[in-house]
């Protein structure tokens, strides 16, 4: 059925009225009434039960209304996948996010996103995995990017990247040389965490829960770096993300910023428990209706996450 054919039969089965929409379409009774008689004609069956001027979906017509009209939402949404290529969408994208992704990743995926689509611009918003979440449920944000997925109900989610974890210690201590680590092997270590309600804090709640200890934990924090920095000078140690671009090993983690001759960061030794990894994702109210300029962002995540998951 040509393009031009849905537009007027929908058209017509909205209306209910030759002359109602012969007006809106603006063409002349006849030639609608003739439209139709062709239509059914070729399909071999009325669409229409006829009352005078009015008419009303018969069976057949309500079945044929229906793929009819899916198969329009499906042209449009082409015409607009088009257009977004030509030009591509315009709008603002509120995005939310963990305060670790502030220094690689969100940086990287927006300058990505840029590079073909200059006209979207974006609202930036940092804060624990919980904030982030209420956020994005709230309609305050339109995406976030969190780590681990979230519990709470009513959210969309695409995993971007999983990240492997290790085990932050100090240069000098006793596990600092080794390749790889249990985490129960710290079990008896000052523990430095992110505050509750932030995702590393439960990602480390998790994994001493499954290796059947409760951490010690004698300070907290609500950022990584500032995690990292504390295990650096001795205060204990920690459960960090691991560079997946690192070699397996130990290694000493860069500082963000390091000043020369200032002290360097922890060292990281990758963990063996299971489950030592956390994945990253975005996240999106599934009730929300995405303008395109998310839409377009979205996609867009999604594609340059694959080759990295």
């Amino acid at each position: 059925m040509p393009s031009d054919d849905l537009h007027w039969f929908l058209t017509l089965a909205e209306l209910e009225h030759v002359g109602a929409a012969a007006s809106r379409l603006r063409i002349s009774q006849p030639t609608l009434s003739r439209m139709l008689a062709r239509l059914e004609l070729g399909l071999g069956v009325k669409l229409f039960d006829r009352h005078g001027k009015r008419l009303s979906l018969n069976e057949f017509g309500r079945v044929y209304y229906e793929h009819a009209r899916r198969a329009q939402a499906e042209l449009d949404a082409g015409v607009r996948e088009l257009a977004d290529l030509v030009n591509p969408a315009r709008g603002v994208v509120r995005l939310t996010f963990l305060h670790s992704f502030g220094a690689r990743l969100v940086p990287e995926l927006i300058a990505g996103f840029r590079r073909g689509s200059g006209a979207i611009t974006f609202s930036l918003s940092q804060d624990a995995a919980e904030v982030v979440t209420a956020r994005v449920l709230d309609d305050v944000a339109d995406l976030g990017i969190v780590s681990p997925k979230p519990a709470a109900h009513g959210l969309g989610w695409r995993e971007l990247l999983r990240q492997r974890l290790a085990l932050a210690v100090p240069v000098e201590h006793r596990l600092a040389s080794r390749r790889q680590v249990r985490l129960d092997e710290a079990a008896d270590a000052d523990f430095i965490a992110m505050h509750t309600g932030h995702g590393m804090r439960a990602i480390l709640e998790d994994l001493c829960a499954a290796a059947d200890f409760r951490p010690r934990i004698v300070m907290e924090s609500s950022d990584l770096v500032t995690v990292g920095g504390l295990v650096a000078a001795g205060l204990g140690v920690a459960v960090l993300p691991l560079d997946d671009a690192s070699p397996c090993g130990p290694r000493v983690a860069a500082q963000p910023g390091q000043l020369q001759g200032a002290q360097p960061g922890p060292v990281l030794v990758p963990l063996t428990d299971s489950g030592a990894a956390r994945a990253v994702g975005l996240i999106w109210s599934a009730n929300a209706v995405p303008s395109d300029a998310v839409r377009v962002f979205r996609d867009f995540a999604a594609g340059w996450a694959a080759p990295t998951t």
